[in-house]
C-alpha cells in the first residue's frame, strides 16, 4: 500500500465518525427538550386542537372554505424567495454599493456622509435588515389588509393585552434554550462565524449599530414567522400550524452552522407555541434577541474579544 493509499483510508475514519455524531447530535437534543416542551405547552396545544376542529366543522356545515391559509402561503413563498435573490450580498455588491459609491463620489446630498469602503460590510447588512423589516412586515401586512380588510392586523401578534402575566414563559424558555446555545457555542465554526458583521469588535459603536439592525430584523422575523403565518393557520391546524411554520424558519437558516440550524426546529417550536399561547410576538422577540445578543457576545469573547474603543479610527 503506498503513502497516498494510506493517507486516504485510514485519517478518514475518526473525521466521519466525528461527523456521523454530529449530524445524530439534534436527535439527542430533541428527545432531551420534548418532554420540556410537551409539560409547558401540552394543554394550549389541546386548546388549539380543539378550536380548529370546530372551525373546519363549521365550514363543513356551512360548505364553505377559509382561503385565508392559501393566501399566506402564495406571500410566504412570495416573500422567502425574493429575500434570497433581492435582499442579499449579491444582489446588494452588483446594485446597491455602485450606487452608494456614486453617491459618495457626487459629494451630495446623502453622498456627504457616505464612506463606502470603510462601512461597506455594514453598509450591506443595512440592506438586509431593511429587506427584511419590508418583507417580513410591511408587504406582507399591506397585502393582506388590501385582501381581507376586514381582519385587523393587531391579531398578527401585536395586542399587548395580557403580556405582563405571561413573563413567567420568557423565563422559561430562557432555560430550555440557554444550555442549547451553550452546546452550539462549543462548536469550532461558532466563533469564525458569530457575529454576522466582522468588525462589530472595531469599536462599541460599530456593535451597537450593528444590533440595532439585527434587533430590527429580528422583531420582523418574529411578526412574520410567529403572526403572520400563524395567525391564519390558527383555526385551521391548531397545534400543527406551529410545525408547519417551523419547516421554512428552518430553511431561512441554511448556511449557518449546522447544529444551529438543526436547533432552530425546537426554538422555532417552544417560540410559536409561545406566541400562540400568548396571542402575542413580543416575548418571543425577547427571548430571540436575548439568545442572539448572548451568542454574539459568546462568539466575541472566543474570538477576537469584545471592542475596546467607543469610536473605530
Amino acid at each position: 500500500m503506498s503513502s497516498a493509499q494510506h493517507h486516504f483510508d485510514f485519517p478518514q475514519i475518526p473525521g466521519i465518525s466525528g461527523a456521523f455524531v454530529k449530524m445524530v447530535l439534534p436527535l439527542i437534543a430533541y428527545a432531551a427538550v420534548a418532554p420540556l416542551l410537551w409539560l409547558m405547552f401540552r394543554r394550549s396545544w389541546r386548546q388549539l386542537d380543539d378550536a380548529a376542529t370546530d372551525h373546519r366543522m363549521q365550514l363543513r356545515l356551512s360548505g364553505q372554505n377559509d382561503v385565508r391559509p392559501w393566501a399566506m402561503f402564495a406571500i410566504t413563498a412570495f416573500v422567502l424567495t425574493a429575500h434570497e435573490y433581492y435582499g442579499g450580498h449579491r444582489f446588494y455588491s452588483a446594485y446597491v454599493r455602485p450606487w452608494l459609491t456614486q453617491l459618495e463620489q457626487s459629494g451630495a446630498g446623502l453622498g456627504s456622509f457616505i464612506d463606502a469602503r470603510f462601512y461597506a460590510e455594514l453598509y450591506g447588512y443595512g440592506w438586509w435588515s431593511f429587506t427584511r423589516v419590508v418583507g417580513y412586515t410591511i408587504f406582507p401586512l399591506a397585502l393582506w389588509k388590501l385582501l381581507f380588510p376586514k381582519d385587523s392586523l393587531l391579531d398578527m401578534g401585536l395586542r399587548t393585552k395580557g403580556l405582563t402575566e405571561h413573563a413567567w414563559i420568557y423565563g422559561a424558555c430562557l432555560a430550555v434554550v440557554v444550555p442549547l446555545v451553550f452546546l452550539v457555542s462549543r462548536s469550532p465554526e461558532f466563533a469564525s462565524y458569530y457575529p454576522f458583521y466582522k468588525s462589530a469588535s472595531r469599536s462599541w459603536l460599530d456593535f451597537a449599530i450593528w444590533e440595532v439592525l439585527y434587533i430590527a430584523q429580528f422583531f420582523a422575523l418574529e411578526l412574520f414567522f410567529r403572526g403572520f403565518m400563524l395567525s391564519p393557520l390558527r383555526k385551521n391546524l391548531g397545534s400543527g400550524a406551529i410545525f408547519a411554520m417551523c419547516v421554512p424558519y428552518v430553511m431561512i437558516h441554511y448556511g449557518k452552522p449546522y447544529l444551529e440550524s438543526s436547533v432552530a426546529f425546537v426554538a422555532g417550536v417552544a417560540l410559536g407555541s409561545l406566541a400562540m399561547r400568548t396571542r402575542s410576538v413580543y416575548w418571543g422577540f425577547f427571548v430571540h434577541v436575548t439568545v442572539a445578543l448572548f451568542m454574539d457576545v459568546l462568539a466575541l469573547v472566543a474570538g477576537g474579544g469584545l471592542p475596546t474603543r467607543l469610536w473605530p479610527r
